[in-house]
């Protein structure tokens, strides 16, 4: 497919522009399937959950609803967004999720889950905010989808980098709305997937141990 301009880019995927109501979203390095991604969207869009329209998708394509607005990470450096107003957003958003019913197991405790939801991947349009980005989207417990946005949130926390501050305050905000989502299983199970992910840093493993620890802290 054609592509316009680049828009913006991830560590694994290109956001091109085609016009303006539609972008492309194209894998760089071969891990994904964008028509599963592409299915999952539109079963959790059919039920009313906040995710950009889908027009087609291949494997390593997808071409999806142009959303405006400034992500959640852009809004933090803007000034227009507090820690605490993300941090609440992010629980209702994972809440919201879970409330759906899972798109291919008959299991009542199963629930579509994101595993990826963290301020980069809301986009905070006219029309609210939108979840982008459901290449690890699978079905599972909630527990998991709490524990892998807590991690991902304290690793930044603990990370001394610029927003630290602003990750610790977010994720403050977003245990303290849904302190009842995080399991035990989903935080080891979700420390695990971390560590074996293949675009994180060596830094970013190690920091690991310390980013459990600030989020059994603030459980407590």
């Amino acid at each position: 497919m054609r592509t316009g301009r680049l828009l913006g880019s991830g560590r694994s995927a290109d956001v091109y522009e085609i016009d303006e109501a539609w972008v492309l979203r194209r894998d760089r390095e071969g891990w994904g399937d964008a028509t599963a991604e592409a299915v999952v969207m539109e079963h959790v869009r059919g039920h009313g959950y906040p995710v950009p329209g889908v027009r087609a998708a291949t494997r390593s394509d997808l071409v999806m609803e142009r959303l405006s607005g400034p992500t959640m990470l852009e809004a933090f450096g803007a000034g227009v967004l507090s820690p605490r107003e993300a941090g609440v957003t992010l629980a209702r958003l994972l809440r919201g999720l879970h409330a759906l019913p899972a798109r291919v197991s008959a299991d009542p405790a199963v629930r579509v889950l994101h595993l990826d939801l963290h301020p980069d991947n809301v986009m905070l349009t006219p029309d609210g905010p939108k979840v982008i980005d459901w290449a690890n989207a699978e079905e599972g417990a909630p527990g998991l989808d709490w524990g892998m946005s807590a991690v991902m949130l304290a690793q930044v926390a603990v990370g001394g980098e610029p927003h630290a501050e602003v990750a610790r305050e977010t994720l403050a905000a977003m245990l303290g709305e849904g302190v009842h989502g995080v399991t035990q299983d989903g935080l080891t199970e979700a420390r695990r997937r971390r560590a074996a992910n293949p675009t994180m840093s060596v830094r970013e493993v190690q920091l690991l141990g310390d980013a459990e620890e600030l989020i059994r802290t603030l459980l407590h």
